[in-house]
Parts: structure tokens; C-alpha cells; sequence
């Protein structure tokens, strides 16, 4: 069976780890105490796991120093000492994150504050010494917080990190709302990591196109106005869908072109999909009619303008008051 971990803060009183069978839970309190118990006030923050080649598993944490330990194969349990990291690199804040690329390891961590960029430091051993090497991205005053999470996915690499543009957007009151960034990073030859540019409306280029003719969970969202996801028991399904709220997914090829599209609702006042192209005011392909009322899920079918090619699928919502439906899933047909 695989599990997963969570490792979370309690600051000034350690650290502590759940598990769960699932990435969604629920978690559960292996220990029935902390995993790691310690009085110093900041440096229990941030904790975060890293596994190295040879199976051996580190945590660390730490603000305004670093440290680190070694897990024991459970991951529930320490072996030995929690460290403290005598090499803390430059600038080092919080938030530390460590990964290994080719022969490297590396230490992202929050460069600086107020504001926060994203440095990092580079090692031979998962337990330093850590050697400053730059900045992942440059602390600008656009953002106020700035954790990395650096992974790698199907050859490329990327580092995601927080910002407050979004709320920014909706107002000049500063709360504690980050949103979440992702910017595709590089290597140069020797190991160091080319600087990116602060955070964009843009996202990361699509690695592969979606295939629209298989069944498409309604979670599968690069961008949406308006709806909210909700899980209960073992579905994630789209809720809170009101008059002119969208949703977009992006790159779907539908090669020689669809016939029919199926989705998966759950009526409440009902209303019309509106399935456009490229735009949330693009071509209009199909519409689906969603009846008013309903007690469960049912598949609803509808007929669509065969189109070619790769296309960005909008789906609008248009009814009368109050929510309108939910969502389970998707396809189109051939």
C-alpha cells in the first residue's frame, strides 16, 4: 500500500507528521505526539521531505536558520540529531526545499524579505555544505512571500512559488491570500540555474495536447471566473456554477473533428454549456442543455460543429438565478 505523508509546523512546539492512503485524505496522527519537539519559536516552519537516490529520507525546516534531519524508513520517526546547518547559504529566510538534478543538490529556499525573492544554494552531499550560488528569481515589490517547490516532469523543470497578484487585482487591502505561480526553469552546463523573470499572467508552455475524446474529469481546469471544486467521499466534482461563470481547458486536439459531446451534470435551477473555442466569446460549436431539476448526476448528449485541429474549449454557463448545476465529467465523441 502506498502512503502519503504531511508534514506540518507548530510553531513553537515542533513538528508533525499525518498519513493517509490517499493524497486527499483523510490524515491521520500516527504518533499521537509530535515527531519533532523543540522551543525555538521560528525554526519549526516550513518543514519539507526530500528522499535521496540511495532511499534515505531528510526533512528540513527552519526560519531564520535551516536544519535538518534524517527519517527512518517509516517516515514517521527521526534517526539522530536535528542539525543545524553551520553553511546557511545567503539571504537564506525560510521555506527550504531540496532536490537533487544530475550529480547536484540544491537548496531553493525564501531569499530575503520584505519582499521575497527565490535563491538558492548548491552541494555535493543532502546534508551540505551549501554553497550560495544566485538567485532563482530576484525579490521584486510585487511580491511579499516567495516559497519555491522545484520538480521535474517529463524532461523539463519547473519552480513554483507564490504571488499576490491576483488579490491585488481585486484590492488594495493586503491579506494574507498568496496565489500560486509556475515558470518552466533551466540549467546551464555547469549546474546553476538561469535566473526567471517574476511571475506572469502566462503559464508554462503545454507539454502534450489534451485528448477531448476520452473522459475528462470537470476538475481538469487551466483557467475559470467564478466556480469552486468540492470533494466528497471518493469525487471531486465543479460546484458553485452561476450565470456567466466559465471554465477553460487548454490545447484539446480534436484532430478530424467531433460529433457529439457527453457531460455529466447534476441539475439545481439548470441552465445551458456553452462550448466555444479559443475564447470565452470564441466560436460557438455546441450548446447543452441542463434540465432544472434533478436528484443525481446524469449524462447529458448534445450535438457539436465538427472542427479540426488544436483548440483552447471554453465552457460557458448561462441559466437564470442561483446555482445552475454540477459537474462530474466530460468527453466528446468521434
Amino acid at each position: 500500500m502506498v502512503n502519503f505523508y504531511l508534514y506540518c509546523p507548530m510553531h513553537g512546539s515542533g513538528i508533525g507528521v499525518l498519513v493517509s492512503d490517499s493524497p486527499y485524505g483523510p490524515f491521520k496522527d500516527p504518533l499521537g505526539k509530535r515527531l519533532i519537539d523543540t522551543d525555538h519559536i521560528w525554526n519549526d516552519i516550513d518543514p519539507s521531505p526530500f528522499i535521496d537516490d540511495d532511499g534515505q529520507a531528510y526533512l528540513y525546516c527552519g526560519n531564520p536558520d535551516v536544519y535538518y534531519v534524517k527519517l527512518n524508513e517509516d517516515m514517521t520517526s527521526i534517526e539522530g540529531d536535528v542539525i543545524k546547518i553551520d553553511s546557511k547559504p545567503e539571504n537564506y529566510q525560510e521555506g527550504p526545499w531540496v532536490w537533487k538534478h544530475d550529480d547536484y543538490y540544491y537548496l531553493g529556499y525564501a531569499s530575503t524579505c520584505c519582499p521575497e525573492g527565490l535563491g538558492y544554494a548548491m552541494s555535493n552531499s543532502p546534508e551540505g555544505p551549501w554553497e550560495y550560488k544566485g538567485m532563482i528569481m530576484d525579490a521584486t515589490e510585487k511580491t511579499r512571500g516567495n516559497h519555491p517547490g522545484i520538480i521535474e516532469y517529463k524532461g523539463k523543470s519547473y519552480a513554483f512559488g507564490h504571488s499576490y497578484d491576483i488579490l491585488k487585482s481585486k484590492t488594495s487591502t493586503f491579506y494574507e491570500r498568496r496565489s500560486v505561480d509556475a515558470a518552466e526553469m533551466k540549467y546551464n552546463e555547469d549546474g546553476t540555474i538561469q535566473t526567471i523573470p517574476y511571475w506572469n499572467d502566462k503559464a508554462p508552455d503545454q507539454i502534450e495536447n489534451l485528448n477531448p475524446f476520452q473522459r475528462t474529469e470537470a476538475e481538469t481546469i487551466a483557467w475559470s471566473e467564478g466556480i469552486k471544486t468540492r470533494k466528497e467521499q471518493d469525487m471531486i466534482y465543479v460546484t458553485h456554477i452561476n450565470n456567466g461563470d466559465y471554465m477553460m481547458v487548454q490545447g484539446a486536439d480534436f484532430k478530424d473533428g467531433a460529433s457529439t459531446f457527453n457531460i455529466s451534470a447534476k441539475p439545481f435551477s439548470g441552465g445551458i454549456i456553452e462550448i466555444r473555442l479559443d475564447s470565452k466569446e470564441g466560436q460557438l460549436i455546441g450548446t447543452s442543455k441542463i434540465d432544472k431539476k434533478g436528484e443525481n448526476y446524469k449524462i447529458y448528449t448534445s450535438e457539436v460543429e465538427r472542427v479540426h485541429g488544436v483548440h483552447d474549449i471554453f465552457f460557458v454557463f448561462k441559466g437564470e438565478s442561483g446555482e445552475l448545476f454540477h459537474l462530474d465529467y466530460w468527453e466528446f465523441q468521434k
